[in-house]
């Protein structure tokens, strides 16, 4: 609704995946980074985490983008399967045939395994990714394991890329996981995007909808950062909200004030609160230090 008035050509802040609109900060490429180094190593796991929306989906997408040409993606969204279930949703994901009749974990992974040679005799390259991998089972990973001992002399035939919540690093410090956890040559824990980041992806998002930055008030940027604590997710709905109400009030551009109102229908003002009372402890604690440091040396000036 709010598109026109703005001069905007499309909605900068939709959830949606739309990929014209992703932003690499510079910690989503060094996680990109990580990542792909890792599966250039000869070790058969890669892992990224972090807290949710901020931004693992975008960099599993570009991860999917650099892949060589010469690699085959079997990619499960939905981990919360049984040893058997994630078995056989590989075999789907790769392509291999299988006789229901037959189902077991030895047949699947005698499948698996016959793929990933077949795949490698013909110069391709077999890629696991598993999303919210947080929701595994431990038996569920160490068959996981088991389908990367298959290698030559120089790599792994199965590279798996886990990507999860913090949860995900707890799970792996399981004793019966350690074995796994060792097999892990990159791992990553994506960070929210700090106050300078969170206006370049404003600035960007609104940029590529034909907008400016300047539809956001200084203040209103700083209260972004600070009340969505730098999680992208967070910042595509707030923003959103308060470009609606801007717009139902007629004003040209989100003012703090707004923007704070459209946090509150959004996170409930019991957050909202909890967040600017911390701001405000913090400039009270810096004031604090600040007195007693100007008084330390005051104090020393007159002796």
């Amino acid at each position: 609704m709010y598109l026109n008035y703005f001069g905007l050509n499309d909605n900068p802040f939709s959830i949606a995946p739309n990929p014209d609109y992703l932003y690499m900060s510079p910690r989503h490429k060094e996680a990109l980074a990580h990542l792909t180094f890792g599966l250039r190593e000869s070790g058969g796991f890669v892992m990224l985490t972090g807290e949710v929306g901020t931004g693992k989906t975008t960099v599993s997408r570009k991860l999917l983008q650099q892949l060589p040409d010469n690699t085959q993606v079997a990619m499960i969204l939905n981990p919360t399967l049984s040893a058997i279930e994630l078995l056989a949703t590989v075999c789907d994901e790769l392509g291999i045939e299988c006789e229901s009749d037959k189902a077991s974990l030895k047949y699947f992974t005698d499948r698996i395994l016959a793929k990933l040679a077949n795949n490698h005799h013909a110069g391709i390259n077999t890629v696991l990714m598993i999303d919210e991998a947080q929701h595994l089972l431990p038996e569920v990973l160490e068959q996981l394991r088991l389908l990367t001992n298959l290698e030559t002399n120089r790599e792994k035939l199965l590279k798996v890329v886990l990507i999860g919540q913090p949860e995900l690093q707890q799970l792996l410090k399981r004793p019966e996981l350690r074995q796994l956890s060792q097999r892990i040559t990159a791992r990553y824990h994506l960070l929210p995007l700090n106050s300078g980041e969170v206006s370049a992806y404003v600035e960007h998002r609104l940029g590529v909808a034909q907008g400016d930055i300047s539809l956001f008030s200084k203040s209103t940027l700083k209260a972004i950062h600070r009340i969505t604590a730098g999680i992208p997710r967070v910042i595509n709905l707030l923003c959103d909200r308060a470009l609606m109400l801007s717009y139902t009030k007629q004003k040209p551009v989100v003012r703090k004030s707004i923007f704070l109102a459209a946090a509150k229908q959004i996170l409930g003002d019991d957050v909202v609160g909890q967040r600017l009372r911390h701001e405000h402890t913090l400039w009270l604690g810096l004031a604090f230090t600040s007195a007693l440091i100007i008084g330390y040396f005051m104090g020393g000036w007159y002796v």
